[in-house]
């Protein structure tokens, strides 16, 4: 079927994919927008995995203080080019992220980051209500598993859901994060960040 020019912008004004690549899943797609653009996700997506072991020595650092001027956060966001660390859609997500950090304070920016240590102790202690509230035996690991789960999604910065989750369709800072390495071809990492609380 053939697609015409303005189907194509629209659609990469859109998503932001390149001319050939909004194109080629609208074709695919056969003329359907919405599955063009699920196309184009699955596409970035696996792009953005490819890029995972690329060097990060570009970057901004962004920082959101809460309007009491009590709370805030900085973090940084590492790229692979300076080009891309002044676009404004890197610096707009640096900036939603320290948002989000400090509104929700996590912990670690991923899971693989929690301490083995710390996650044995909430599972001595998922492990220890389970059994007060008397669960049976073969259901208990299952049950703190569970719990083991949730908690880490508590505390890990990339798994957590977007707190502004109309702006960003409840999408979680890891989906954030790769829509926009797809969008501009490079390895995006957030690097570190730190959460500040007034008396803390």
């Amino acid at each position: 079927m053939s697609v015409s020019a303005a189907d194509v912008k629209a659609l990469r004004d859109r998503t932001g994919a390149a001319m050939m690549d909004c194109k080629s899943a609208l074709g695919e797609a056969e003329g359907d927008v919405d599955r063009a653009i699920e196309i184009l996700r699955v596409k970035g997506q696996a792009s953005a995995a490819k890029r995972e072991g690329r060097g990060t020595e570009e970057g901004v650092v962004a920082a959101y203080i809460h309007a009491n001027d009590k709370v805030g956060a900085m973090v940084e966001v590492q790229c692979e080019t300076d080009f891309v660390a002044r676009n404004e859609d890197f610096k707009a997500f640096a900036y939603e992220v320290a948002l989000h950090v400090a509104a929700t304070a996590p912990k670690f920016v991923s899971s693989e980051e929690i301490p083995d240590e710390e996650k044995e102790a909430e599972r001595r202690v998922f492990l220890e209500k389970a059994r007060e509230e008397g669960k049976p035996d073969d259901v208990v690991e299952k049950i703190v598993d569970g719990q083991l789960a949730k908690w880490a999604k508590e505390v890990a910065l990339l798994d957590q859901s977007h707190v502004n989750t109309e702006k960003h369709d409840s999408k979680s800072i890891e989906e954030l994060r790769q829509e926009l390495a797809a969008k501009t071809g490079e390895n995006v990492r957030i690097a570190r960040f730190s959460y500040f609380r007034v008396g803390d």
